[in-house]
């Protein structure tokens, strides 16, 4: 993250280009660094890497692929990027998806430029954001999920990693909905802390994103304490 270190960096993938120049633009005018575009999903993976944003603001409905498959791919790669969907679809199945693929927020293309320009600031600090309505649904998908039986375990393998006790307490104020910055004040820690805690936890559980990472701790009722 460039937090404290120069302007956020910021990518915008679309594939209308005056859509995609007005977003930029809008952008680079209110002092973020813009520092790639793409018009395709195959393009958006390849300068992605090349270029590692702070924030990918991206759109669904990509030619070459799918949104979702790109996010879930640079997430995958980078568990500390940070996706801010921006889609005119308002459908629920769309936006359980681009979370489940590891998205930080999603945002209407009806959102004013204002609104868009607060949710890329947020979701660079790691805050979930939503169009009004959509918050709502997605922590309701969380706890359904929460609720189904978890997977089997392998054999002979105990499911049950150590975690410290600041990893713990990380944990459940994630699952609490908490973003990375209030966790930071909260605990009187930085907030790079914060994202160390995280990715360690992420891989001690063998997770892959915030997503599965919220569905663990409400599995253990971490979320109610």
């Amino acid at each position: 993250m460039s937090e404290g270190q120069g302007p956020i960096r910021v990518m915008v993938v679309d594939d209308h280009p005056m859509w995609r120049d007005a977003v930029a633009r809008d952008l680079t005018e209110a002092g973020f660094e813009v520092v790639a575009t793409a018009g395709d999903g195959e393009q958006a993976v390849r300068r992605a890497r090349a270029a590692a944003p702070d924030v990918l603001v991206l759109d669904l409905n990509l030619p070459a692929k799918p949104g979702v498959q790109v996010c879930k791919e640079l997430v995958g790669a980078d568990p500390a990027l940070r996706v801010l969907v921006l889609s005119a679809s308002g459908e629920h199945a769309d936006v359980l998806e681009a979370v489940k693929s590891g998205a930080t927020g999603y945002l209407l293309k009806s959102a004013s430029t204002q609104e868009l320009l607060d949710a890329v600031r947020r979701t660079a600090v790691g805050d979930p954001v939503f169009t009004p309505g959509l918050a709502g649904l997605v922590l309701g998908e969380y706890r359904r999920l929460a609720a189904e039986p978890a997977p089997a375990a392998d054999a002979g393998e105990p499911r049950a990693p150590r975690l410290t006790d600041r990893e713990t307490e990380v944990l459940r104020l994630v699952a609490k909905g908490l973003s990375y910055k209030q966790i930071a004040e909260r605990l009187v820690i930085s907030h790079r802390t914060v994202q160390n805690h995280v990715q360690n936890t992420l891989g001690k559980l063998q997770l892959h994103n915030r997503v599965e990472l919220v569905r663990y701790a409400i599995e253990r009722g971490l979320d109610g304490e």
